[in-house]
């Protein structure tokens, strides 16, 4: 049997059916569109949920191309859809209206002039596409504006309305108003925030969808997609006839990303559905209103894999697919109680938080909740239950799947092993190396305050803790860990590379689920380490003294006890 292609990458959806790639069908969203009869709909999902996917849909199905053989090719698109077998009252739309396509995905320059540019080239773009179309109706002043918008060559303040001038036109020429599409229209935004020139980028935002979409005689419908929906004083300012469809909303939620039914008729379609279990617990769990989602960028991925080998581990996909910055924000940022959420959230449980739908990044910083709201949005958080108190929406959360799990785990850590060598460690050092029990533990736990241990339960968490910290000592210093010495294996071991007459550190852990057994279990440690010889192998290379250090953990706080000992050569 010979099987659709993967469509990984393509989000053109005529690429995607003339080249016969497996195809979920989505053009149904078609048809309530029409039925609702929007002026603005924006549609909010986080990335790589088939948003851009969608909006091609809706051009190719509305767009009149004013090309006959072209106009056939589009329409055959659609046969077999379910918007054809929607029959006469929604075919009738099909091939009716010029189009303005504008994405915006692109724009992620360092520079607002650089950004700028890039919108410029887009703009020119859509101008270009209707050159022939509109050169018999424009003429003088509107023909010479067009012109110059085609060939950037036009002063910036005309490409604050371009896309309003643009519609006019395309009205003029097709005696129809345009539908306008404009695609991540929040990318510039959050590159410009991050970059350091948000107040120009919106400032520009603001001036092209007020004339596109609120003063703009010549419109007939828009469609806008995005990450976040940033609040209407920042952009969408006066437009009363926006309507905003996020992933609260219980409309449309079925059409971005998966349904749990569509992803095992896909599976059973590649003959992957031994690995459901899999696929389920790693890119499951989205809700969308009321559809439970699949990740449709990783279900593509994962397929992709298990064609190849059936046994393939799932991996991370969307992790590279995805911005981190605002995850990164919320780490670097976080206080007490937000490192306490966060270890709940990792540790599998939930959080009550407040959900905000209009969030400026201006604000981002300004309250916690911001960045909770910032991570549900964008996909890191889905929703669990909801309650309203005092006309405020109150939403339990949690982290998805296994990969959003990992992307946090992954990420975390490395923040934290960032975070650890900007601090002073001088006096853990020294305490460690002069053998001072009391010292180390206060240097140590207050490390541990200042972390986040998702892993408190595991002794692995505070052996990757430990060796973190100790790896930036001093560059004649050395950590071996879980290495082989006497009767079996130590946690650490950590010595001067270079000065045998130094004592060297072997450090054994021991983790308890109660705050009094602490010292029971750093004296369990401690006499493991000389049951077992952990310090033999360092006889072989030539020390002659070993601090033993014995360390009992209950979630941040430790004991510890030392024993300098002679070895034995």
């Amino acid at each position: 049997m010979k099987y659709k292609p993967l469509a990984i990458g393509i989000d053109d959806f005529k690429e995607m059916i003339i080249k016969d790639s497996y195809y979920i069908d989505k053009t149904s969203m078609i048809r309530l569109l029409t039925d609702e009869n929007s002026k603005v709909t924006l549609f909010t999902r986080p990335r790589r949920f088939g948003k851009t996917l969608n909006l091609s849909m809706i051009k190719y199905f509305f767009e009149d191309t004013r090309d006959e053989a072209v106009n056939e090719e589009n329409r055959r698109l659609f046969d077999g859809l379910d918007i054809a077998a929607a029959g006469e009252d929604y075919m009738r739309y099909m091939q009716k209206y010029p189009v303005i396509f504008l994405s915006l995905k692109s724009t992620k320059q360092s520079s607002f002039d650089l950004s700028f540019k890039m919108l410029k080239d887009n703009i020119s773009g859509e101008f270009k596409r209707y050159d022939e179309m509109v050169s018999g109706v424009l003429y003088n002043d509107d023909l010479n504006k067009y012109c110059k918008l085609r060939d950037r060559t036009a002063n910036d303040s005309e490409y604050y309305t371009s896309i309003a001038f643009l519609s006019e036109c395309l009205e003029k020429a097709y005696g129809k108003k345009a539908v306008i599409l404009i695609d991540e229209y929040d990318v510039p935004l959050e590159n410009a925030y991050y970059s350091g020139f948000y107040d120009k980028m919106i400032s520009f935002v603001r001036s092209l969808f007020e004339s596109a979409l609120k003063t703009n005689p010549s419109l007939e419908f828009a469609v806008i997609t995005g990450c976040l929906r940033i609040s209407r004083e920042s952009i969408f300012t006066g437009l009363n006839n926006l309507n905003i469809v996020s992933v609260i909303d219980n409309r449309y939620g079925e059409y971005f990303g998966f349904t749990p039914a569509e992803v095992e008729n896909m599976m059973r379609y590649y003959g992957c559905e031994s690995r459901m279990e899999d696929m389920r617990s790693w890119y499951d769990g989205y809700i969308f209103g009321k559809s439970e989602i699949y990740n449709p960028w990783s279900v593509i991925k994962f397929i992709y894999d298990l064609r190849a080998d059936i046994n393939s581990f799932p991996r991370p996909y969307w992790s590279n697919t995805s911005s981190n910055s605002i995850v990164r924000a919320l780490i670097e940022k976080a206080d007490t109680e937000v490192r306490g959420e966060l270890e709940i959230l990792l540790s599998g449980g939930t959080i009550e938080k407040p959900v905000y739908e209009d969030i400026t990044y201006d604000d981002i910083y300004k309250n916690q909740d911001n960045l909770w709201n910032f991570l549900f949005f964008t996909g890191y958080l889905k929703k669990i239950s909801e309650r309203i108190e005092e006309r405020t929406i109150y939403m339990s959360l949690a982290v998805p799947n296994q990969e959003v799990l990992y992307i946090y785990e992954r990420h975390i850590k490395s923040w934290f092993d960032d975070h650890v060598k900007t601090r002073d460690m001088s006096g853990l050092y020294r305490a460690l190396l002069e053998g001072d029990a009391r010292a180390l533990e206060n240097e140590i736990s207050r490390l541990l305050k200042g972390s986040i241990s998702y892993m408190d339960s595991k002794e692995a968490f505070y052996h990757g803790f430990l060796a973190g910290v100790f790896v930036n000592m001093d560059n004649d210093y050395l950590v071996k860990s879980n290495r082989e010495s006497g009767d079996g294996r130590f946690d650490l071991c950590v010595y001067n590379g270079i000065d045998t007459a130094r004592p060297a550190a072997v450090i054994e852990l021991k983790n308890v689920d109660n705050r009094k057994r602490m010292e029971q279990a750093a004296h369990e440690a401690l006499c493991q380490i000389s049951n077992r010889k952990y310090d033999e192998m360092l006889a072989d290379e030539g020390y002659e003294e070993c601090w033993h250090v014995g360390i009992g953990f209950f979630r941040k706080n430790c004991r510890i006890k030392i024993e300098k000992h002679k070895i034995e050569q």
